[in-house]
């Protein structure tokens, strides 16, 4: 992968993890990426999940040849990141590792038995020269872990930007972008959107020319759509005004309710998008419902409460700060329904909500009152 005369990609690619984080469905894999940057003297970006650590180190062997890395700069302490550097050290001894206080701190946390002899603390915006290229440290606390830096080379105006602009997958998968990229930032970092924030109003005083995240493509081109994109996530702004609608259903019922509502709403020329929680990958589901600009929630009452896909659907969006948007119910109840008041509950504590008055209520199955609402909610939704 090539970034430029003098910076190396030497990462790594898992093509048989299952679950990232133990929870996020990749089939793509996923990248561990690192970087050398080659000058008078030699830094190494960060390092790689631990059952990598020999093809890692591989990788910077072949690169630099008998050459030491002169500096190892740790911008984020997560094992997937950081996991090798232990044996890095065994290798390398004699290598400036490169952090800040808190990055110091983790690694002892992790590494209780290892001593460093050389280490650089840095704090926001110090810099460091290795000949041509001179790096400055960004620091970018909660994104998403407290101690996590970028580092930005003014020389061939590459940013390397930690987790910020990964993406599951490989990083030549063929799967877009902007989808895999949102399942990864809204699972992992979407809770944190003012800290994000905050790092890109620091990064819009830098020129850059490309950006080197710890997981997926380097990008180098069209630049300003990745940015725009990262912008809305983190502000909480839909990508497209749409409609999701997002159900679960025992018997059938209130998939059928589901389905109608769609098919008024696109008659109509709405774009939408249908759902089946119990049968969907959960983190896509969670980030869909960001992608969007209302969302309509259908299912059944359960044990007094709301089926278990739909509960943690809602707590997975709430858990996220899910704001800036409208959303409507549907609830079935062949006695006693309650889903409508326990999924207007579970927003309570969320900001920015529109909440439309055009609730369906189904028992049992569809008659000609609750499809009267379906009519009410769908011109509801297109307003």
């Amino acid at each position: 992968m090539y970034i430029s005369q003098d910076i190396k990609y030497v990462g790594v690619t898992d093509n048989k993890i299952d679950l990232f984080e133990s929870q996020y469905k990749v089939p793509d894999g996923i990248s561990y990426n690192s970087y050398v940057i080659i000058d008078e003297k030699t830094a190494v970006m960060d390092t790689a999940d631990k059952n990598f650590t020999e093809e890692w180190l591989g990788n910077i062997k072949n690169t630099l040849g008998a050459k030491s890395p002169d500096y190892l700069i740790v911008q984020h302490m997560e094992p997937d990141h950081s996991a090798s550097i232990a044996e890095f050290m065994k290798q390398y001894p004699d290598t400036t590792v490169v952090g800040n206080a808190k990055t110091f701190a983790m690694i002892k946390g992790f590494f209780p038995e290892l001593t460093i002899a050389n280490t650089l603390t840095v704090k926001e915006g110090d810099t460091l020269t290795l000949g041509r290229h001179t790096l400055s440290f960004v620091f970018a606390p909660m994104v998403h872990w407290p101690e996590v830096m970028v580092t930005y080379d003014s020389t061939d105006k590459v940013l390397f930007s930690a987790d910020g602009f990964g993406r599951f997958g490989a990083p030549d998968s063929d799967k877009d972008w902007a989808e895999e990229a949102r399942r990864y930032y809204i699972g992992i970092v979407g809770k944190y959107g003012t800290q994000v924030q905050n790092l890109l109003k620091k990064a819009s005083a830098l020129d850059i020319a490309v950006i080197c995240p710890l997981h997926g493509p380097v990008l180098s081109e069209n630049l300003g759509y990745y940015l725009d994109l990262y912008n809305k996530w983190s502000s909480y702004t839909p990508e497209t005004d749409g409609i999701m609608i997002a159900y679960t259903s025992v018997y059938g019922n209130t998939r059928k309710a589901a389905e109608l509502l769609r098919d008024k709403l696109t008659e109509k020329g709405a774009e939408v998008l249908l759902t089946d929680l119990a049968r969907s990958d959960m983190s896509k589901a969670v980030s869909d419902a960001f992608k969007y600009s209302k969302l309509v929630l259908a299912t059944t009452t359960y044990n007094a409460d709301i089926f278990p896909f739909m509960r943690i659907f809602i707590e997975g969006i709430t858990e996220r700060n899910y704001q800036n948007r409208t959303i409507a119910f549907i609830e079935n109840g062949s006695w006693a329904p309650m889903a409508a008041k326990v999924m207007t509950g579970m927003f309570e504590k969320s900001k920015n909500l529109t909440v439309l008055e055009e609730s369906v209520k189904i028992t049992s199955a569809l008659n000609e009152e609750s499809k009267a609402q379906l009519d009410a909610l769908t011109e509801a939704l297109l307003k």
